[in-house]
């Protein structure tokens, strides 16, 4: 995973601009031209001219998924596996069929594959160091280049709105966020007597046994930022901030988990797709440390599925997850 996700309240509704012929603003930072095909747009890469109405679109990375839910004409993409566990049928069946142009890496760009697709605009979602891992300059020669790729966690909101807006997609984008939002409110109305009241903590899954280290998530993280959404808050703050995820988790020794963990009244981690739990995670789970943690004695730790979502439709699988995980605090 590229470890890149902070969030606004649940309900902040996002402007859909239509892109007309006349000049105009959007969350996306890019402007109209006067002539109406194409307009400027504020990338990662700088600011791009691109058209209006693109009508083939290659996407990579993070890109695949939000573009394929935003039904955006796309003619290739990069191989995304890590999100076929999130797809629905019918987009897991697109993802399928579409070309693959590239790999799971960024290095695995086929510059061929690309050209052959014809596209009118790329959509590069790779973390900005990872830019460096593609020749730009090779991709630019065959259609306008944007890159938009993660930073913090939560931040999937915004750069998954970018994505689509930039591929001309915001009609189904903006469809899918309310559907989440109503979602996510529901489940906040659900939980409202019991999860703002408590301190939560989560477990991630990127520890490393080997080096006797484990994965603290804090709020705006990827096992944490989708639960915030329905009023879950998990307290603490990353020592030694660094870039991107590093500002909202930290990977401290196993034998912190006392100190880290003592005062959570509810412990939350991560596991697969199908519920198995990361070797990393386990190593966590099987600590005497961790058994005698306050909330596991209790019985309030939970396993959260699909916490890399990065995308509403994802996310709404995400958001079911977290509420069968939760739901025996309900009864309590």
């Amino acid at each position: 995973m590229s470890i890149p996700r902070s969030s606004g309240p649940v309900g902040t509704v996002a402007l859909a601009l239509a892109l007309t012929g006349c000049g105009f603003s959007s969350e996306g930072g890019s402007e109209a031209s006067e002539e109406g095909g194409t307009r400027v747009f504020a990338a990662d890469n700088g600011k791009i001219t691109i058209p209006v109405a693109p009508k083939r679109v290659v996407a990579t990375g993070y890109a695949v998924p939000a573009l394929i839910e935003a039904d955006a004409p796309l003619v290739g993409i990069s191989s995304w596996k890590r999100g076929e566990p999130m797809m629905t049928k019918e987009d897991l069946a697109t993802y399928k069929k579409l070309p693959k142009v590239a790999g799971e890496q960024a290095a695995e760009t086929n510059y061929e594959a690309v050209a052959e697709a014809d596209p009118d605009l790329i959509v590069i979602g790779v973390p900005a160091p990872v830019l460096g891992d593609i020749d730009i300059k090779r991709l630019e020669s065959i259609a306008p280049v944007v890159a938009i790729g993660p930073t913090v966690p939560s931040a999937w909101r915004e750069l998954s709105r970018k994505q689509a807006d930039a591929a001309g997609s915001l009609k189904q984008f903006d469809a899918a966020k309310s559907t989440y939002e109503t979602k996510a409110a529901e489940l906040a109305k659900k939980y409202e007597d019991v999860l703002p009241g408590l301190r939560l903590g989560h477990v991630g899954a990127y520890g490393e046994a080997a080096k006797g280290t484990f994965q603290r998530e804090f709020n705006g993280s990827w096992g944490t930022n989708i639960a915030e959404d329905i009023g879950a808050t998990y307290y603490g703050k990353v020592k030694e901030p660094g870039p991107g995820s590093r500002s909202v988790s930290e990977y401290p020794s196993v034998e912190e988990l006392p100190a880290a963990y003592a005062e959570a009244d509810v412990l939350t981690y991560s596991v697969g797709s199908d519920g198995s739990v990361p070797a990393s995670v386990r190593y966590v789970l099987d600590s005497k440390l961790w058994k005698n943690l306050p909330a596991v004695k209790a019985g309030k730790a939970f396993p959260f599925r699909y916490t890399e979502a990065a995308t509403y439709g994802e996310a709404l699988t995400t958001l079911d997850a977290i509420d069968t995980s939760l739901a025996p605090l309900l009864n309590r």
